[in-house]
């Protein structure tokens, strides 16, 4: 008897284990191929991993049925969860639209340059601002969760794809970009420190970095969950990929 309650501990155990650090040599999402994948970890609704092209994260509701039952995933739990994330995030839009613009230091990603027109692509720091402006003009709003003087991958990328000419060319003509900067040595106005941190716990960030695909009314379109090999073609055919799926 006593045997058996323990066995039933150890399966209640591994039932509730996230399964993080967890080896994967061959993923299929849908048209998606990951190779090499090794699990971060596992929420009601999606796996975070890193993978041989980078980091990612997928909707475990998107997985076959086998590793639906291999995350314990639990349908009912996890569209409550997006149910809620996404009453959260209508309140919390239609509260920021009806809020004036955060008065805050030029943020931009080139130190001497001024946060520039609607049209030319200029990272705002702003999301009531962000927003409106892809109303007015139907565009998604790319949000980018940076450590921009600290953590490595954020400045990688950053060189390698954000501020390229093929990137900047691309987002001109078919973006909003919206900076959410968390830095450690760089001084942030009080203000604008507040307004990322609610923007971060809107969308459920907790990685750097991060970059989330907003369509014109605020609805998620995809997220892509640290750094991407591949330069800004890869970064583009994602936020494409995002864009029209």
């Amino acid at each position: 008897m006593r045997i058996k309650i323990i066995l039933t501990m150890i399966l209640i155990a591994l039932a509730g284990n996230l399964r993080a650090d967890e080896k994967i040599p061959l993923l299929q999402v849908g048209g998606d191929t990951y190779t090499n994948v090794i699990v971060t970890t596992v929420s009601a609704t999606d796996i975070y991993f890193i993978h041989a092209g980078g980091m990612a994260n997928v909707k475990i509701k998107y997985l076959s049925p086998e590793w639906q039952k291999h995350f314990n995933f639990d349908p009912q739990q996890a569209q409550a969860v997006e149910l809620k994330q996404s009453a959260d995030k209508v309140k919390y839009h239609a509260q920021l639209l009806e809020q004036p613009a955060v008065q805050a230091p030029d943020m931009t990603r080139e130190p001497t340059s001024a946060v520039a027109s609607d049209s030319d692509g200029a990272w705002l720091n702003d999301f009531p601002t962000a927003l409106k402006q892809a109303q007015a003009e139907n565009k998604p709003v790319l949000i980018d969760f940076t450590g921009s003087d600290w953590d490595p991958w954020s400045i990688k990328f950053d060189q390698e794809v954000l501020i390229t000419d093929r990137f900047t060319d691309y987002a001109r003509k078919n973006l909003v970009l919206l900076k959410a900067d968390f830095p450690r040595h760089t001084p942030q106005d009080e203000n604008l420190q507040r307004a990322n941190a609610a923007v971060q716990k809107t969308f459920h960030v907790d990685r750097f970095p991060s970059y989330i695909l907003l369509n014109s009314a605020g609805n998620e379109l995809g997220r892509q969950v640290g750094y991407l090999d591949g330069g800004p073609d890869a970064f583009i055919k994602e936020l494409e990929m995002f864009a029209h799926h």
